[in-house]
């Protein structure tokens, strides 16, 4: 137990990690100093360092997160051997005669590469340098095709595969294969969501895109690319996702079985080469590196905060004001988004889930439906100004003269059919519940 206060020791150390990080110190390394000056004081001495160590490698050396790095090394393979281009071109072949063509082809397209990489930033950069500079040239307004490419890249957030998902269930402590199921009916919503909008939008203001153009190729032309560099690759999502919805593998096999489907497409299209290999092998250790280490900081954190008592005394102090647990819920929503403003979503996790996760758990709140709203809330903290990772993904690969003004106007559309989105969620816990539930 902790010599002084809860509300001491939280402010202490949370003030301590709000300046390391204002200093310019990353996450996982202002995670580690906080750890080891709580360790030192709360676990006592050099002891305390003996056992932080101890349980930093314990944290991080489960069976548990095996998914997060071959989750991540599907998706680079994919970027590094092109498979991932190649199948953007052929749904925009696919798609033809209807307003607002390579804006639908960019929800389409961000959505089945969400499917096959699970990474939001990668769908955002792929789509960004591959549709956007046609979509400007051909007069599309930017909120009909920078919004959707920003829109739908956060979805990969949610359909498995998931890296952050399995994060935020490694973290929060959730059933990983539950989590990753859970997602894909809100993602195939606000997909829904985004399409219905720019049919709306395009119908009653033509002026946001250009008339469809006349296609004079045959159908079987149109859909001989998509046959061709789409629907086998389709036989990845099916490895993945049917092996965990039949129950044939763990969320652990799954990825490896992944894995060999996505070096088998490679290999069929002639793409694995030996420098495509090289750097999606390189690629992984670096992302799945600083996953790893930012796990070990933050269950760090939560013993620490549990041994010391300043979580009991919380949850204690919370559920002593008489909160509706909805009402809860809707607080620990709010102050995601509200951090989803100022930090990256690794972050807002870190800081929030070793609070949030004993007050769910207290108020006996269905802890699958409360990870997909907040992995929800963290992708609209992806969209939104002034601090958006996606935004300045979007800056990066977007042409020259597109501003950063313009950018955050157009995705204002897409953060409130967002908000609609979790909405929806949140009145209606079936939308997330269900498949999970019906497995």
């Amino acid at each position: 137990m902790s010599p002084v206060g809860w509300e001491l020791l939280l402010g202490l150390m949370g003030g301590f990690l709000v300046l390391l990080m204002a200093l310019g110190v990353p996450v996982a390394f202002a995670f580690l100093a906080l750890n080891l000056v709580g360790a030192y004081f709360i676990f006592g001495g050099v002891a305390g360092i003996s056992l932080l160590v101890l349980n930093a490698t314990e944290s991080i050396g489960t069976f548990v997160l095996v998914p997060i790095p071959l989750f991540v090394l599907m998706g680079e393979i994919l970027l590094t051997t092109g498979l991932a281009t190649r199948a953007i071109h052929a749904i925009e072949r696919a798609i033809a005669g209807v307003p607002g063509r390579l804006s639908l082809v960019a929800i389409a397209s961000g959505t089945v590469f969400a499917s096959l990489s699970g990474s939001s930033i990668a769908n955002t950069a792929v789509l960004g340098r591959v549709l956007l500079p046609d979509m400007l040239r051909l007069g599309y307004h930017p909120t009909v095709s920078i919004g959707p490419i920003l829109g739908i890249g956060g979805v990969a957030m949610l359909i498995p595969p998931s890296a952050l998902a399995v994060l935020l269930g490694s973290l929060a402590g959730m059933p990983i294969s539950n989590l990753l199921l859970a997602g894909i009916l809100p993602g195939l919503l606000l997909a829904t969501l985004y399409v219905a909008y720019i049919v709306i939008a395009v119908r009653m203001r033509p002026g946001l895109a250009p008339p469809a153009p006349v296609e004079r190729m045959s159908l079987g032309a149109r859909l001989a690319p998509f046959v061709r560099d789409v629907l086998p690759l389709m036989g990845i999502v099916i490895v993945v996702v049917g092996s965990i919805l039949g129950g044939y593998a763990t969320p652990s096999e799954s990825a490896a079985l992944g894995c060999l489907a996505t070096l088998i497409a490679a290999a069929c299209y002639r793409s694995l080469t030996l420098r495509a290999l090289v750097d999606a092998l390189m690629g992984t250790v670096r992302t799945s590196a600083m996953i790893l280490i930012i796990i070990s900081g933050s269950i760090t954190f939560s013993q620490i905060l549990s041994f010391s008592g300043a979580s009991r005394e919380f949850v204690e102090a919370i559920l002593g004001v008489g909160l509706d647990p909805l009402v809860l819920v809707a607080l620990m929503l709010l102050i995601a988004l509200l951090l989803g403003t100022l930090m990256d979503q690794v972050s807002i996790m870190m800081i929030t889930l070793p609070i949030f996760m004993p007050l769910i758990h207290a108020a006996d709140v269905d802890q699958i439906w409360f990870g997909v709203m907040m992995l929800v809330a963290l992708e609209v903290g992806l969209i939104t100004p002034p601090f958006g990772l996606l935004l300045f993904i979007m800056q990066s690969v977007a042409p020259a003269g597109v501003s950063m003004r313009e950018i955050m106007v157009a995705i204002v559309p897409f953060i409130l059919l967002e908000l609609v989105g979790l909405g929806l969620i949140f009145a209606f816990p079936v939308i997330a519940l269900w498949l999970p539930g019906f497995l």
